[in-house]
């Protein structure tokens, strides 16, 4: 899983199910004039609770979260695992919303006192309603609301963009790493033993470095990082991507195409990115 995919309303959805998690360990439910040695029960005393409210959100958060960060997005029933997800956690806000106006739990639980009077909710089933809201509400509006379609984890800027056809030198997609050079492997711009410009056992001469050349046209390759998960598609027009760009990962642009760009992925593949608002460039 790239981290690096998540949303800010992926956090949001994490935050949440943490709270739920919280929560779920605490009162179920409360009495008015109950003596401090009555051991109340948390949410995992009623089998209810815990399946339509604790497990039903967290698994829901546990589905949103990976199918933002999964390559690929596995469907069950026809639907996405990210739309699967978000449909657990809107029966656990309901669920819990439920329970809060028919709290779960009577007079047989503290010794049938009827000075007791009716139950009110917990703080424990109080918690677990924020939760659910918080995460019902982030599923559902993080693809809609731009402040939550921003990148969780920020993509680095590169130190300086690297000439079309040059390898970054600390490894594809991460432009600006140094990376030593060793024994018989020469830093970029000296010449090896043996090469013009470098008699035998002698000091390296400077050299004037090459400019590269640009290619046919206006366009320059650059490289380039792309705010969320996107799509790419085959050059021959195809409707089904190839690949997902994914944040914090630098990918390089080799041509324009109107609007889009022909982009190339770090194992060599390209494709043609339809939608490069956002892009950040190195």
């Amino acid at each position: 899983m790239n981290i690096r995919s998540l949303t800010r309303g992926d956090g949001v959805v994490i935050g949440a199910a943490v709270l739920l998690l919280i929560a779920s360990f605490l009162d179920l439910y409360s009495f008015d004039n109950v003596p401090d040695s009555v051991d109340l029960p948390s949410l995992w005393g009623s089998g209810p609770v815990v399946f339509s409210v604790v497990l039903a959100g967290i698994i829901g958060a546990v589905l949103v979260v990976a199918a933002r960060g999964l390559p690929q997005v596995p469907k069950i029933a026809g639907l996405d695992l990210g739309q699967f997800g978000a449909a657990f956690i809107v029966f656990a806000a309901w669920s819990a919303l439920g329970n809060i106006f028919d709290v779960p739990g009577g007079f047989d639980n503290i010794g049938n006192n009827a000075d007791d009077g009716a139950p009110s909710p917990g703080i424990g089933l109080i918690l677990a309603l924020v939760a659910t809201l918080l995460m019902a509400a982030a599923a559902l509006t993080t693809p809609i609301v731009p402040a939550l379609k921003g990148a969780l984890v920020p993509a680095p800027r590169p130190a300086a963009p690297q000439p079309y056809g040059a390898q970054p030198p600390g490894g594809y997609g991460y432009p600006g790493a140094q990376q030593p050079g060793g024994y018989g492997h020469p830093q970029p711009g000296q010449p090896g033993p043996g090469q013009p410009g470098q008699p035998y056992g002698g000091q390296p001469q400077p050299q004037q470095a090459q400019a590269p050349q640009p290619p046919a046209g206006d366009f320059s390759p650059f490289w380039f990082a792309v705010p969320v998960p996107r799509p790419l598609f085959a050059e021959d027009g195809s409707p089904t991507p190839i690949a997902e760009l994914a944040p914090g990962t630098w990918y390089l642009a080799v041509e324009q195409r109107g609007a889009a760009l022909v982009a190339q992925t770090q194992d060599g593949r390209r494709g043609v990115l339809q939608d490069t608002s956002g892009i950040q460039r190195g």
